[in-house]
């Protein structure tokens, strides 16, 4: 006779594969790849016109296929432009920024979110409104300034400028992040006798190391494409960026398509690099960020 008791044995569901989720996972990749190869076209429209010659350009347009493999434009355009000299000035102006963007936007945020400085939420706010100001509205204050003080047409007016307004966006992310920083380490590390750069390097800062990793990154990035201030702040061939030497190509009636698109790809290519070195970390910190 089979015993009864008073309690089921728990029935199991079955596990979905996560490949077969339904038909919605499938719409979503599927969009998300042609955006993607949306967003490809135009560099594909660059690399295509980079090897044409102005011949074929003119004859059949930006869309024909080049009839020779033409590599004048990437010659003209190295030699012209003097590329290595405007490569150095653009590494050295966005690497310089992102390193003291992060640094400035750590301290900043240290001293608004962990330190509770008074009127903590008036100041982030400030940050979030320089954040927003349009460059057009800085030019004339930031060349007056530049003139005034001898650093006109100088990489390190530059590097002041950009690190001050990318370390208004940082402090601003940080700042909030450390606004919900866990009380109790801070606490621990008091106990333990740590003063306040202790507490800042041993305890904030491998805790935020993923996000200023992401920081760091976005900083380089959003330096490399500055055109605006360079092209104000650099008028000396020796201290030009690329963005402001690929401008330079174009004139008021007449531009060589081929040569410009040929710059674009030369131009393009130690960004492209950088991305791919930092991939993995970019991923890993905005992963580590949103487990936080």
């Amino acid at each position: 006779m089979a015993l009864i008791t008073g309690t089921s044995a728990p029935v199991r569901r079955p596990v979905r594969d996560r490949h077969h989720r339904g038909v919605g996972r499938w719409v979503v990749l599927t969009l998300v790849t042609l955006g993607a190869l949306v967003m490809l076209v135009p560099f594909a429209f660059m690399l295509l016109n980079a090897f044409k010659s102005p011949g074929d350009y003119s004859s059949g347009g930006p869309l024909s296929w080049p009839t020779e493999f033409y590599t004048k434009g990437l010659r003209t355009y190295w030699n012209a432009v003097d590329f290595p000299l405007k490569l150095w000035n653009s590494a050295l102006i966005a690497g310089s920024v992102a390193v003291l963007g992060v640094a400035v936007s750590l301290l900043n945020a240290y001293a608004l979110g962990v330190g509770r400085v008074r009127g903590r939420l008036w100041i982030v706010g400030l940050f979030l409104l320089a954040n927003m100001l349009p460059q057009e509205a800085l030019i004339y204050p930031l060349y007056y300034v530049a003139k005034e003080v001898g650093l006109y047409n100088t990489r390190l007016a530059v590097i002041i400028i950009f690190t001050v307004i990318q370390s208004a966006f940082g402090t601003y992310l940080l700042a909030s992040v450390l606004g919900t920083f866990p009380r109790s380490l801070l606490e621990a590390a008091a106990l333990d006798g740590a003063g306040t750069w202790t507490v800042l390097w041993r305890v904030v800062f491998p805790n935020l190391r993923p996000t200023l990793a992401v920081l760091l990154i976005f900083f380089f990035i959003w330096t490399w494409n500055e055109f605006l201030i360079p092209l104000v702040m650099l008028i000396d061939n020796q201290t030009q960026t690329i963005p402001v030497a690929l401008a330079s190509l174009q004139g008021d009636r007449l531009m060589d398509a081929p040569t410009t698109n040929a710059g674009s790809l030369i131009s393009l290519v130690p960004a492209v690099v950088f991305f791919l070195i930092f991939q993995r970390t970019l991923a890993r910190g905005i992963t580590a960020g949103a487990e936080k």
